[in-house]
């Protein structure tokens, strides 16, 4: 059993309280009014007096329910009640408010009202995965009201082997829980997600060499020679590499969307809004011997009439391995492109313009890049000098020795 020393139970200190074993908390102010703390991360007010020498312990309701101050009056009439010999939970006392709705009915409003209408195609089916794989399973039960600080953190403990998807699945928690609020839900103690710390994710790079760039070229031209690749999926490895766009703005791109004439790709639909991306005389090349597909308007058309290719991944994986480029994924690709606009001395915001990226902090994971190429730089310029002083003291000794 502990107190709360020098505090008494509210709102504020019951949120505080620490998950663990099963444990009591006792008001400082009225003796016998008390919060129970489970592992699961509930918490429940009671009242506890005692009664010809018995102790009687009765249970006033769940935290989230009803409010600290509900409990602490309800539990002053309990206790009076019991030492009277009355019942301690007389009718009109009973009734507490409704739970509230589940979180597997906020979830469906989530979908339905928000992520449908506002989110683009490709986030709306990982934030329908994020909840039917992690969240429904662990919380769709519950009331919103109960989905606590101490659960959402154990949750997110939980999935600690892959830190992406941990802090995936707390972001479209707390996204819901906004949606929720703004409905007119809001949990008693705010959104649950708030504080907890999200893992520090181990971002993987990896940037093709001149020698591989070339290998990967010969082999896209082989195996679009010997018919073991289209000549659309070629096209499409050769675009990511010339323009440094991810694989759904090559995937989903339309004619309509292209203007050889002025070089350019106007994308409506990327994933940070509308962009232009400039194309050079190569690019443009590629996209000029492409053939068109009739009645098709995807550029990357895929084997049917009307389609477009939707399994770049498994085609990489072949060229990849005959290229021998071991594990490089498709979006190193986009990383390489940047690698070499950096080390041909572009700026960190011009490349993140190029990129299309919406936030600094999103280019500023090449700030490395940056460095090792102004440190070689400063390295080649001042070999340079150096070997210029060194002759020079050299020549300057012989000719005192002389």
């Amino acid at each position: 059993m502990t107190k709360l020393q020098r505090k008494s139970i509210s709102k504020r200190t019951v949120e505080s309280l620490p998950a663990g074993k099963d444990t009591v908390y006792w008001d400082s102010e009225i003796p016998g009014f008390g919060v129970r703390a489970y592992p699961s991360g509930s918490k429940v007010y009671i009242a506890q007096t005692r009664v010809k020498g018995r102790s009687r312990r009765v249970t006033i309701g769940r935290h989230g329910v009803i409010t600290a101050e509900q409990a602490r009056q309800r539990a002053a009439l309990v206790i009076t009640r019991v030492k009277a010999g009355e019942d301690p939970l007389p009718a009109p006392l009973a009734p507490q408010p409704p739970a509230g709705p589940s979180v597997a009915e906020i979830a469906e409003r989530y979908l339905e009202e928000h992520v449908a209408l506002r989110c683009r195609p490709t986030t709306a089916a990982q934030r329908r995965f994020v909840l039917q794989k992690h969240i429904l399973p662990a919380f769709g039960a519950l009331a919103l009201q109960d989905v606590t600080r101490e659960r959402v953190a154990g949750l997110h403990h939980g999935l600690r082997a892959t830190p992406a998807t941990a802090n995936t699945v707390l972001a479209t928690l707390s996204r819901m829980f906004t949606f929720a609020e703004a409905c007119g839900h809001g949990a008693d103690g705010g959104n649950p997600c708030r504080f907890v710390a999200k893992y520090r994710e181990r971002r993987r790079e990896r940037f093709l060499s001149d020698g591989e760039f070339a290998r990967l070229g010969s082999v896209l031209a082989a195996m679009e020679a010997e018919g073991r690749l289209s000549v659309h999926a070629a096209a499409a490895f050769r675009l990511l590499m010339l323009t440094g766009c991810r694989r759904n703005e090559i995937a989903t791109l339309r004619w309509s969307d292209v203007d050889l004439a002025a070089g350019e790709l106007r994308l409506a639909q990327a994933k940070t809004g509308a962009r232009t991306v400039t194309l050079s005389p190569e690019a443009v090349q590629v996209l000029s011997d492409l053939p068109r597909v009739a009645d098709t308007p995807w550029v990357i058309a895929g084997p049917r009439a009307g389609t477009r290719i939707t399994n770049l991944s498994e085609q990489w994986r072949r060229v990849r391995a005959r290229a021998d480029l071991g594990d490089v994924r498709l979006h190193d690709l986009r990383h390489s492109w940047a690698s070499r606009a950096l080390a041909l001395g572009e700026s960190l915001p011009m490349i993140g313009r190029l990129l299309g990226h919406s936030r600094v902090e999103t280019t500023a994971r090449y700030a490395h890049l940056a460095r090792d190429s102004v440190h070689e730089a400063a390295s080649q310029i001042a070999a340079s000098i150096g070997a210029d002083l060194l002759n020079r003291g050299a020549g300057t000794g012989a000719e005192r020795q002389g």
